[in-house]
């Protein structure tokens, strides 16, 4: 199990779309990842400053899907999706042609 940080929504007003955003750890089983790619839309919240304080401007974001039997979950993680890659320590395996 790998230790990330998610980005979690809430709504900050029932009447209206504004959402408020909040961190919390969460622990990844590699093997569940199917699919690790840049999240632009909170990347967007961070610089209307819409995200928790402390975070740098420059701080990326990845939208990670988890495979869950016939489900499947996203969630946001603060890191663009090569640190995240390797922080799960997802690598690519090499192929190699079969000759016959």
């Amino acid at each position: 199990m790998i230790k990330l940080v998610e980005v979690c929504t809430h709504n900050k007003y029932t009447n209206s779309s504004k959402e408020e955003y909040s961190l919390r750890e969460v622990f990844i089983n590699p093997e569940h990842v199917v699919c690790i790619r840049e999240d632009a839309s909170a990347w967007n919240s961070l610089q209307e400053g819409l995200m928790p304080d402390g975070l740098d401007s420059r701080t990326r974001f990845s939208k990670l899907h988890l495979s869950r039997g016939n489900n499947g979950l996203d969630i946001i993680v603060v890191g663009e999706p090569n640190q995240i890659k390797e922080k799960l320590g997802i690598v690519r395996k090499q192929r190699t042609l079969l000759k016959g």
